[in-house]
Formats: structure tokens, sequence, C-alpha cells
């Protein structure tokens, strides 16, 4: 891939500068925050916001879009290990250090786009064939489903990023390895209820008529 120069390698910071801050900021303030409040994080005028993407709505879908995508670059990184348990681990791991969860408010709250749902499908593809492998290996409970675990990342990754070294930092580190150990094969309760659903896991993104 050709690298990005000038004015385009720019606008790929800033939009990594503003998704940054729209986890933060989303996390802290849910869906209804207003689009000043990411430019003042990110450090970028409203003007430039403006100009790149044009409308709130724009910029919600650019910024979900730049979330799925990093995911699946840290899911195709994960398909590279030969221990299906390290690599679905690892993934899980990096996907909350990515925060993506934090935009989960944004649920119900902006207009989806075919781009959208075909990123999103293209990143569940890869999150099925990782717990598959890890299913294969027997590694993997064989209770669990690959929207267990995109429900678990959206979980932890809902609080927002924090600063490594920090005692939050520490403390979610702790309780996200309690949770990836509970994934492994041998754990002797079984899951209550039944399997999360792909229906009511991308139903949430319909937008709600008034």
């Amino acid at each position: 891939m050709a690298k990005r120069r000038g004015r385009q390698a720019e606008a790929a910071r800033n939009d990594l500068r503003v998704l940054a801050a729209a986890r933060q900021v989303f996390a802290a303030r849910g869906a209804d925050a207003p689009v000043s409040a990411i430019a003042e994080c990110a450090g970028v005028g409203m003007g430039s916001l403006y100009r790149r993407y044009g409308s709130k709505q724009d910029l919600l879908r650019q910024l979900c879009l730049l979330a799925m995508r990093q995911s699946i670059e840290a899911a195709d990184r994960a398909l590279l290990e030969a221990d299906a348990w390290q690599g679905l681990t690892g993934y899980v791991i990096a996907a909350v250090d990515q925060s993506t969860g934090a935009l989960a408010p944004l649920a119900g709250a902006v207009e989806t786009t075919p781009e959208m749902w075909e990123c999103s499908r293209h990143g569940r593809d890869r999150l099925e064939r990782l717990t598959a492998l890890a299913h294969d290996q027997g590694t993997l409970r064989a209770d669990v489903t690959a929207l267990d675990i995109a429900w678990l990342i959206e979980l932890f990754g809902r609080l927002g990023p924090v600063r490594p070294g920090t005692h939050e930092h520490n403390i979610r580190q702790r309780l996200l390895t309690v949770a990836i150990d509970g994934l492994r094969a041998g754990n002797p309760n079984p899951l209550p209820g039944t399997p999360p659903s792909a229906a009511h896991y991308e139903g949430r993104w319909a937008v709600n008529s008034p």
C-alpha cells in the first residue's frame, strides 16, 4: 500500500485523534455529547471538523467505520497466530484497549450505511473464524459463541480509554484477565440462558423514529 503523504497523511492522523477523543467523550457523556466536546478533546477546531465531515451524522458514521476497521486489523493479526487461544485472547485484549465499545451508545442514534454493515460483517466473520479455530483446538469452552465474545469486548470497552500505568488501567486489566480465563475450555459451570442472537446484536443499530 502506498504511503500517505502531505494532507492525506495529516487527515488520517486527525481522524485517529478525533476517534480517540470521541471514544473518551461518548464513554463519559453518551450519544448526546455535542461535537464541540469531541473537537475540544481532540484539540481541533469545529471548522476543521465540519470541513472534513460535513455534519454530526457524517462524523459519527466515519468514527464507527474507523473503529470497525481497527478491530478488523486486530483480528487479522490474531488469525496469523498458530495457537488459536493466543490469537483469540490477544484480539480480545487489543479490541478492549481500542475502546471500540465506547461507541456503543451510538446504536440507534446514527443512520447506518451499507458500507458500515459490510464492514461490520467482515469483522464478525473474522471473530467467528477466531472462535472456530479455538474450538477446533479445544481451548475455548464449547458453549461460548463469537457473539458472546463480541459482547464481552463491548462491555469492557464501553468504559472508554484509560492511561496505562494508572490504578484504573490495572483494575481493568485484572478483571479482563478474570473474564478471559472464564472462556477457557474445562470450566465446570455451564453458561446460563441462551446464546446472544445476531438479530438482537445488530438490531440495536436501527434508528428509532420519533
